[in-house]
C-alpha cells in the first residue's frame, strides 16, 4: 500500500515518531507529495514496458498476426539512511522540559534525514557511491529531456509547454525547480501578460501554479551544472507520482527511531534515526527535464 510520509505521520501513536516523520514532511515539499511502497525485502523488482504490441488492419478472411508487448526487468533496491542523535545527560537533567530536549535533538538529526533523501532524489548517484540510490539526473532518459541548446541557453514559455507535454498519459503532478528558475518563470509569465496561479494545496499552503501544475521548489535542485561550454545552468523537472505512471519512494518499515541507550566514552545518551529507503521509476514516460537554463 502506498501513501505519504504526511499520511503515515497520521497514523503512528508514538509522539516523538510522528514528531520525527512530521519533521521530515516539513524540511520537504517533495516528501509531502511523493507517496511510498512498503517494500518486503531489500529491493523491489518490476517490469517496466520497453515497446507496446503492433496492431494493423486486416481485410475480411485475413491471417491475424500475433504481437506481444517487450519489457525491460528493473530492480530498485533500499538504502540504509540515518544518523544518532546523542542527548547530554547533564542537560537532559537540568533542562526545564527534559522531553523538549530531547525531541529537539531527535528533530534536527531527522531533518537532515530529510535532507539527504531530498538532494539523493535529485543528483543521487549509484556509480560513483554505491551506498545510494539513482536520482533525476540519471534516471531521467535523453528521450524525455529538453534543452534550449547545446551550451544551454534562456528560459522560454514554448521550453516549458515542450516539457510538459512529454509527460504521458495526462499532466505531471509538480513542477520542480529551483529558487531561481522559479523567479526566472515568474519573469516570463509577467512579460507576456500573465502571472504564475496562486492557490492553496493540499496541505493549506499557499502555492504557486503553471497552467495549473503545482510549482514544488527545492534548494536541492542545483544552479551549478555544465551542459557543453555552458555553466551556471540549472533544470526544471516535470514529474509524475504513481506505481505504473511515474515516481514513488521505496521503504521498509517506515523511519525509525531505535534507542541505542548510555554511551561508555561520554556522558549522553544515543538515539539512532533510520530509513531503509530508494527511489522506484516505473514509467519513463512520467518524467521530464529540462536542462540548460542559464541564469
Amino acid at each position: 500500500m502506498a501513501m505519504t510520509k504526511a499520511e503515515a505521520a497520521k497514523l503512528t501513536n508514538d509522539m516523538l515518531l510522528r514528531g520525527v516523520i512530521e519533521t521530515v514532511v516539513k524540511e520537504s515539499q517533495l516528501l509531502q507529495l511523493l507517496p511510498f511502497m512498503q517494500v518486503t525485502g531489500t529491493a523491489v523488482s518490476y517490469n517496466r514496458e520497453a515497446t507496446m504490441p503492433a496492431a494493423q488492419f486486416y481485410d475480411v478472411g485475413d491471417t491475424w498476426a500475433e504481437a506481444t508487448p517487450t519489457f525491460t526487468p528493473i530492480t530498485a533496491a533500499l538504502k540504509i539512511m540515518g544518523g544518532d542523535a546523542d542527548v547530554d545527560n547533564f542537560l537532559q537533567a537540568t533542562y526545564a522540559d527534559p522531553n523538549d530536549l530531547e525531541a529537539e535533538v531527535i528533530a534536527s538529526r531527522a531533518k537532515s534525514v530529510a535532507h539527504l533523501y531530498s538532494e539523493s532524489f535529485v543528483t543521487g548517484n549509484a556509480t560513483t557511491n554505491p551506498k545510494m540510490f539513482d536520482g533525476l539526473v540519471r534516471a531521467i532518459p535523453a528521450a524525455q529531456t529538453v534543452s534550449p541548446g547545446a551550451n544551454g541557453g534562456a528560459l522560454t514559455l514554448d521550453l516549458m509547454d515542450a516539457t510538459v507535454d512529454l509527460i504521458k498519459p495526462g499532466r505531471p503532478d509538480v513542477l520542480m525547480m529551483s529558487k531561481r528558475s522559479r523567479r526566472k518563470l515568474s519573469a516570463l509569465r509577467r512579460a507576456s501578460g500573465n502571472l504564475l496561479e496562486t492557490d492553496v494545496n493540499d496541505f493549506g499552503q499557499r502555492a504557486l501554479f503553471y497552467d495549473g501544475i503545482p510549482i514544488v521548489v527545492d534548494d536541492f535542485v542545483p544552479d551549478t551544472e555544465a551542459k557543453g561550454t555552458g555553466t551556471n545552468l540549472s533544470s526544471i523537472y516535470a514529474l509524475r507520482f504513481g506505481q505504473g505512471v511515474g515516481l514513488m519512494g521505496l521503504e521498509h518499515g517506515g523511519i525509525q527511531i531505535e534507542e541505542i541507550g548510555e554511551l561508555e566514552t561520554k556522558d549522553a545518551t544515543r538515539h539512532r534515526i533510520k530509513w531503509y529507503a530508494g527511489l522506484a521509476l516505473f514509467s519513463e514516460l512520467g518524467v521530464a527535464r529540462l536542462e540548460g537554463i542559464a541564469a
